[in-house]
Formats: structure tokens, C-alpha cells, sequence
């Protein structure tokens, strides 16, 4: 039912194209990860950090089923830290759905995702309305722009209150 409501392809196909390094913070069993994978291509990358080592266990077995783990970096965050200095300045693409309000601290992930993205870089910024109240949301993207993010637009994403950052420099 999910795949119907939030297909991955129809909601993040414009943000993508071949050859991106995109970050997943969070991802979960993948269910963005897979569509993501295909839609970069073999010259593309797909970063998916999460604290969760079953959910990276359910996520590699199914990036090897799908024949996409060439194209899938898998790798375990701390609970305070994503741990991708070694992306700095190169991903083109960061995807927080549905997980900064599951964070410590909103402040250190944005700082850290901001470093990672290029100049020009984005990032698409994801909270379940059910879950996630707009004054909370409000905040988070206030430690955001303190991360030195700017808001170019809202972001249609059924079931969430979304907007696309940018990181102009």
C-alpha cells in the first residue's frame, strides 16, 4: 500500500539522475534504497547510514537479491554521529525521510549532512504529520539554516511535511 501512496520513483525520480551520490539517513530495510540504487545507475552511489544493525542486515541482503549491493554503501552511524567524513563536499543528493525526529539532535545531523553535500547540493527533509507535530518540524528546519541551509521550497510528500534545503556554498 505504501509503494502506491509514496512510490519512491514518482516522489524522488525529479531530485534524481544517473551517477548521483545520494546520503539515506535512516533508511531502514531500504525502501527508498533499492529505487534510489537503480535510478543512480551503475555510476551512482546510494550512502545508507542507520543505527539499527538488523535494519542494515534486511537492507544488504535485499540490495544483494536485487543485484544492486555494487551500488549501495551500507554503514552503521552512532547514535550522535553519521560518521561520513569521507564524503565531504561530494554527495549531490541527502535524504532524511521520516527520521530526524528520531535523532538526538537535529543540530549535529544537519551539520554533518551540510558538510557532506556539494555546493548546490540538497536535501530532501521528510517528518510524518502524524507523528511529528509543525511546531516541531518549525524547529528542526530552524537548526537547519543555523547549519547554514537555505529553504528554496516545500516539497510534496504525501502523509509528511516536507521541503527541499540546499546548500548554496
Amino acid at each position: 500500500m505504501r509503494r502506491i501512496w509514496q512510490n519512491p520513483r514518482k516522489l524522488l525520480g525529479p531530485l534524481l539522475r544517473e551517477g548521483m551520490i545520494v546520503l539515506e539517513a535512516g533508511p531502514g530495510m531500504g525502501f527508498f534504497s533499492l529505487d534510489v540504487a537503480r535510478m543512480v545507475g551503475p555510476g551512482g552511489r546510494v550512502v545508507a547510514v542507520d543505527v539499527q544493525e538488523r535494519m542494515l542486515r534486511v537492507l544488504r541482503h535485499r540490495a544483494r537479491k536485487a543485484s544492486l549491493a555494487d551500488r549501495i554503501d551500507i554503514r552503521r552511524a552512532e547514535p550522535d554521529r553519521l560518521g561520513i567524513e569521507d564524503l565531504a563536499g561530494r554527495v549531490d543528493l541527502a535524504l532524511a525521510i521520516f527520521v530526524v525526529h528520531e535523532m538526538p539532535e537535529a543540530g549535529a545531523f544537519f551539520a554533518e549532512t551540510y558538510r557532506a553535500l556539494r555546493p548546490g547540493g540538497r536535501l530532501l527533509f521528510a517528518e510524518p504529520k502524524r507523528h511529528v507535530p509543525k511546531d516541531a518540524f518549525e524547529r528542526s528546519l530552524e537548526a537547519a539554516a543555523q547549519a547554514g541551509f537555505t529553504r528554496p521550497g516545500e516539497f510534496l510528500f504525501p502523509g509528511a511535511r516536507a521541503v527541499l534545503l540546499a546548500r548554496m556554498r
